[in-house]
């Protein structure tokens, strides 16, 4: 039978090190039972999931991903039109004019205003240097906000663009041509291509302001990770050393000083595969039609997160603590029940009197055997871990090295 949901719950210690910054550079923190807990937000672990290049990595999958900026117009599509040799002018005007439509109303304001702000005429202190050639001009396709776009979009827009600017006469043709080429056929063509998106999209969502773009749920659901215990930090003072200090100056003195907050920690994870929408987003699907759907990309992706959310660190401040970890302990359930974190099995705080580890172990097995006690077991699951308890072994019954996990994760979507 199908699963429904992968969850997946991973516990992973760093020591000495600053994973996920707040804004005044401290160590991000949330209170839970009682305590404040070190934390690393969802984002920052997607964003290095997202970008992970080595071994068993989204990006070694053969299909196209996503681009975040708010540059893609000028960078992937206005400047690579100019390169091929077509007028600057009417590319800047169509590949702004296929931005006001693609996006919507309020980059499309945006672009109205700064055109009502540049109409008013130079400062004293403007220059004659031509638009192509100031910084003005290379941030001229800037968005208001981050979009996502897929690969396979980009490259259909760019096409629609570069037909466009060697077809028309002039700049100022710009936005009624946009608007005929891209018709009802042309927009659905857009919004119905499979992965259009990108895989990227598919996996963590997007957001549109327009209806040209398809809107994406994200079907990976990652949790904020924290500390099983109260948050532990102290503040690193350090200083650099000039090699070239004169001989007489100061010997006590330093070129620089700071410091810094370091925090250590064992982190529960959880993160939450939804199945049905996973394939839907990979395939383009309805979402009720999944089971009928070729899963093979699904699986694929499946097994990569798995061994991701293993082995993948938060890469924050790598030159001065290394913070690369794996887990000591990794959880993956499946099953078509309501998925359910595994967090409040450290709503008290675990002590770190004796072994941490051990206690943390001992404190998740007691929770998932009560869990089941009351709920039922609505899961199958696998654990792949170190030195664990016989508890959780027993609360879990299936114990494997990660690679068998990660396995029989992408089996269990697939419905092998």
């Amino acid at each position: 039978m199908s699963s429904r949901f992968l969850q997946v719950h991973f516990l992973t210690s760093y020591p000495a090190a600053l994973l996920n910054r707040d804004d005044a550079g401290f160590a991000k923190r949330m209170p839970f039972g009682g305590v404040v807990r070190t934390r690393i937000s969802s984002q920052c672990q997607k964003r290095h999931w997202r970008l992970f290049e080595g071994e068993g990595s989204l990006r070694s999958l053969e299909v196209p991903g996503s681009v975040r900026s708010r540059h893609t117009f000028e960078m992937e599509i206005a400047q690579p039109l100019v390169k091929s040799g077509l007028d600057e002018a009417r590319v800047r005007a169509v590949v702004q004019a296929i931005a006001d439509e693609v996006l919507g109303k309020s980059d499309k304001k945006r672009s109205e205003d700064d055109g009502g702000k540049k109409a008013k005429g130079k400062k004293a202190n403007d220059t004659d240097t031509p638009a192509a050639a100031s910084p003005a001009a290379a941030m001229h396709h800037m968005t208001a906000q981050l979009t996502v776009l897929g690969r396979p979009e980009i490259e259909f827009l760019k096409k629609i663009a570069g037909s466009i600017a060697a077809e028309i006469g002039a700049p100022a043709e710009a936005a009624d041509a946009v608007e005929r080429k891209l018709d009802k056929a042309a927009q659905k063509n857009l919004k119905t291509m499979v992965l259009g998106a990108g895989l990227d999209a598919a996996l963590f969502g997007r957001m549109v302001t327009s209806d040209m773009l398809a809107r994406g749920d994200a079907a990976l659901h990652v949790a904020h990770a924290f500390t099983v215990h109260a948050e532990a930090t102290e503040s690193d003072y350090f200083t650099a050393v000039d090699d070239l200090k004169p001989e007489g100056e100061d010997t006590q003195g330093s070129a620089h000083i700071n410091s810094s907050e370091l925090t250590s920690g064992l982190y529960y994870g959880y993160v939450v595969v939804d199945v049905p929408l996973l394939v839907s987003n990979l395939t383009g699907c309805e979402r009720k039609a999944w089971e009928g759907a070729d899963r093979v990309l699904a699986a694929q992706v499946a097994d990569r997160v798995v061994r991701m959310v293993a082995t993948v660190s938060p890469g924050a401040k790598l030159g001065s603590t290394a913070p690369y970890a794996t887990a000591h302990a990794l959880l993956v359930e499946a099953g078509n029940s309501q998925p359910r974190t595994l967090a409040n099995a450290f709503l008290r705080p675990v002590s770190d009197r004796g072994d941490l580890l051990a206690n943390t172990y001992d404190a998740l097995a007691a929770y998932l055997a009560e869990s089941d006690e009351m709920y039922g077991r609505t899961t199958e699951r696998r654990l792949a871990a170190m030195h664990p308890s016989e508890g959780l072994v027993k609360a879990t019954h299936n114990k494997a090295p990660l690679a068998d996990v990660a396995s029989w994760a992408a089996a269990a979507v697939q419905g092998a």
